[in-house]
């Protein structure tokens, strides 16, 4: 009994890894759509959501029978639960994927007002720190986990910083309102994403060490320092 107990959370681990790989490659699919102006990609990232969404409610079914077949103590009942948030915080990454790509589709149709340097930097940043989370939770890694947690004040400095530059674009030219504004929720989006990734990190560190840092990682920096 016990090792087949075993064997369902590895399944579950691997579904969530699957889940993951969907997440991502959502994220990175849009912004490849908008850097090269592949509509036809950005189509294919907005038809992928349903695949995402279904996933999502699967592995959210498995979680529950898992705790009502197994009653589940300690490690392993930290492990289902965070399981099911990580879940959710997957599916919504994968939302954010086809909010950009449905802002691409729509700035496609007119030129576009800059050089995207920024956004595509933002969007590694953000990709990079989902990768990351994940990695943390398949190595067992509270290190790797807390370098994500470090990297929100980056995101969100970035973020300002692409904000700051289209108002002023919008402030000396009122035709690109519109277009300006899109690019402004794209940012936002792949900023949501980072902070997804970060309660990830957070649910990792949950799992490995029962412990919850939320909105406490420069102070969780300064106990590790001191040990």
């Amino acid at each position: 009994m016990h090792r087949r107990f075993e064997e369902e959370l590895e399944e579950l681990r691997t579904k969530l890894l699957q889940m993951a790989t969907l997440a991502e490659a959502s994220v990175s699919n849009a912004m490849a759509a908008l850097v090269e102006a592949d509509a036809a990609t950005a189509q294919r990232v907005i038809d992928g959501d349903r695949e995402i969404n279904q996933f999502e409610v699967e592995i959210d079914s498995f979680c529950i029978e898992l705790l009502a077949r197994r009653q589940p103590m300690a490690g392993d009942l930290r492990f289902i639960a965070s399981a099911m948030k990580i879940n959710n915080d997957l599916e919504r990454i994968g939302d954010h994927g086809v909010n950009i790509a449905e802002r691409t589709i729509e700035l496609l149709k007119e030129p576009m007002i800059k050089p995207l340097i920024d956004l595509p930097k933002l969007s590694a940043i953000a990709r990079e720190m989902v990768k990351n989370s994940l990695d943390g939770f398949v190595q067992h890694d509270v290190d790797l986990a807390l370098t994500v947690c470090r990297r929100d004040d980056e995101v969100d400095h970035l973020n300002n910083q692409i904000i700051h530059e289209l108002v002023s674009f919008m402030t000396r030219d009122s035709r690109v309102i519109v277009r300006a504004l899109s690019l402004i929720m794209i940012s936002k989006n792949l900023e949501r994403v980072a902070d997804l990734a970060t309660n990830i990190a957070e649910e990792v560190i949950y799992i490995l060490e029962a412990r919850t840092i939320k909105h406490h990682h420069r102070e969780e920096d300064v106990h590790r320092k001191e040990n």
